[in-house]
């Protein structure tokens, strides 16, 4: 059982992107001047606060209805604008309630009056008492007096919630699941990341083209794998900084980079097709510098197999991404739906592994063989380095503390072995390890 959702529908540039944002208390979705920003379904979860029930609501940015886009993307906007109407139990309407009434409002009316869904009308950026404005015009569209808000100042967000919660006090109220994992899609443009997530839920939940930078927003998606409800992220494609036009690709990125963060895995999108590029290596920085897990989707495969075999494409994958060397590789055709839900299992077998804690017994166990194996060399320090015990403190990732005589002695290379042989002898040889030597 999903939990009651509004939709917020309106023309362009009313504000719809903005109301969401005031509504969760963070930025979600992209907010800009450019009409159209907006293009495919961006959700929060957000509480209600009602006197006698918590009731969590899932609310729904849309596109604007009417827009023309400048990449002729209409028709695919639209389609997410007619999902959002169809499968919602609330409409919130946004009018500019400087502007007043016009055309396309009255579009809009009209197709939520078809649609024969509740209907909460209200005027934006009134941003107090005194602003100029003409609500009584926007009632004529029928669905009573527009409710005066603004959604960057905070205006009236109170009532309006509470007018939510009314309309929605007929449905049950339930807790949002929390997922098993979060799943961070992230790569350069035209990988193929959108078209991963449609193929796995089976639908046109995200848009897809041919064309660069269609992906703006970085959109949370639910998806049941093998009975177990996780959420993928897809994100928007990235591209070199030198590069990047605008406000609205700036926030795009931003914001992808911010899913890698939040994620519990990563998984990078290489484009079987072409050649690692830049962006590609410093994405694989990025994971690696946030102690991420990570996998490495391998797309498009069904255009490289004939050049190449896995074997190979996997000693390639190596040379070239040698911070992210332990990760798995999974060799995938999104638009042949090839080996997309096996990749998703082994991204859960990843975040099972971050979570792994080893006794201290077993981790000096370990110690005491990778010491035999090579023990730490006397270059730099001032003492013969000696490592006298360690222990785990943390996952997600599993982190290490060895206690040592001088840390100045352990060399750089030194402590990528021990990390690397520490994969070798624990349960988690997927996954960063992260070490912190300590004078004991």
């Amino acid at each position: 059982m999903s939990l009651p959702r509004v939709s917020i529908i309106g023309r362009p540039n009313v504000g719809k992107s903005s109301l969401l944002n005031c509504l969760a208390g963070r930025k979600i979705s992209i907010v800009d001047p450019t009409p159209g920003v907006t293009r495919d379904r961006v959700s929060a979860t957000i509480p209600l606060n009602t006197p006698d029930r918590e009731l969590y609501v899932e609310f729904v940015d849309t596109g604007g209805i009417g827009i023309s886009d400048p990449d002729n993307l209409d028709e695919a906007i639209e389609r997410q604008i007619d999902y959002g109407i169809r499968n919602t139990d609330l409409v919130i309407l946004l009018m500019d309630g400087r502007e007043g009434l016009n055309a396309l409002d009255k579009k809009v009316a009209e197709r939520l009056r078809k649609a024969a869904i509740t209907v909460l009308p209200a005027a934006n950026k009134l941003d107090a008492e005194n602003t100029p404005a003409d609500t009584a015009e926007l009632n004529r569209l029928g669905f009573g007096q527009p409710l005066e808000i603004s959604a960057i100042h905070n205006r009236n967000i109170d009532i309006l919630m509470k007018r939510v919660a009314k309309e929605l006090d007929r449905l049950p109220a339930r807790k949002p699941e929390k997922p098993a994992m979060e799943l961070a899609i992230v790569g350069k443009r035209n990988a193929g990341k959108s078209t991963i997530i449609n193929s796995l839920v089976g639908h046109e939940r995200v848009i897809v083209s041919e064309i660069p930078g269609t992906t703006r927003d970085s959109v949370d998606v639910d998806l049941e794998i093998e009975g177990r409800h996780i959420t993928l992220i897809d994100t928007a494609g990235l591209r070199r900084k030198k590069k990047i036009s605008g406000d609205i690709e700036f926030y795009s990125q931003h914001r992808a980079m911010r899913s890698v963060r939040r994620a519990d895995v990563a998984a990078m999108v290489l484009d079987a097709s072409v050649p690692a590029s830049k962006i590609d290596k410093n994405l694989a920085g990025v994971i690696s510098g946030e102690y991420k897990p990570a996998l490495i989707i391998v797309n498009k495969w069904d255009l490289a197999r004939d050049q190449t075999t896995v074997e190979e494409y996997g000693e390639y994958f190596t040379r070239t991404f040698p911070s992210l060397a332990f990760a798995p590789v999974c060799f995938t055709s999104a638009t042949e739906g090839v080996n997309l839900e096996e990749t998703i299992v082994t991204a859960m077998e990843l975040h099972r592994q971050a979570g792994k804690r080893v006794s201290t017994a077993q981790l000096n166990h370990a110690i005491e063989q990778i010491k035999a194996e090579r023990g730490p060399s006397h270059k730099g320090g001032t003492k013969v380095p000696k490592i006298y015990y360690a222990s785990q403190v943390s996952t997600y990732p599993p982190t290490i503390v060895c206690f040592v005589n001088d840390t100045k002695s352990f060399d750089r290379s030194y402590r990528k072995f021990l990390v690397n042989r520490f994969r070798d002898h624990l349960p988690c040889p997927e996954v960063p390890i992260r070490l912190f030597l300590r004078n004991r």
